[in-house]
């Protein structure tokens, strides 16, 4: 049961900030979802849900070094703080290479390169659009723009209930 280790030790990690622990535990919950829907093998499920876990954990580190949670600077801090996560829990190298691959670029997606990556985006967006209260149009932008699975895209459509002929 490696993910409800990863969870605990996340839910650890933002000890007194539940905004961000209940953010996380939604970005995975969706990405769990999609991945299965879409029928990821199981390497990429694995890899795609433990980096929905820890995909924001560069948060912390840049706002404390740079007074900001921006997406460049959370791919930019995420990585080595991952890296020591995973390595301290024993996940297998190559997993922890994809994962930081993925912590630091999900705030990017003018080049998005495999299905984990593009599902970790669509599920992130999901919880962002919601928390952060963006209006339909913007909505409809990145449904458009970004969305790429028939899961994500219906989700989308369904949870902002979405005109369903775009």
């Amino acid at each position: 049961m490696e993910a409800e280790r990863l969870i605990q030790k996340m839910v650890a990690y933002y000890s007194g900030d539940p905004k961000r622990i209940q953010h996380f535990i939604k970005v995975y919950s969706f990405a769990s979802l999609i991945g299965k829907e879409e029928k990821l093998e199981e390497n990429i499920q694995f890899i795609l849900e433990t980096a929905a876990i820890v995909h924001d954990i560069g948060i912390k580190a840049a706002e404390m070094k740079y007074q900001s949670a921006s997406g460049n600077y959370q791919e930019l801090e995420g990585p080595p703080i991952a890296e020591k996560m995973l390595t301290e829990l024993c996940y297998h190298p190559d997993v922890i290479e994809r994962v930081c691959y993925l912590v630091g670029h999900h705030h990017t997606y003018n080049e998005i390169d495999g299905l984990d990556y593009q599902i970790l985006v669509e599920a992130d967006l999901l919880v962002n659009m919601y928390e952060d209260g963006i209006g339909v149009n913007a909505i409809n932008f990145a449904l458009n723009k970004i969305f790429r699975t028939k899961t994500g895209i219906r989700l989308c459509k369904t949870i902002f209930a979405l005109d369903n002929s775009n």
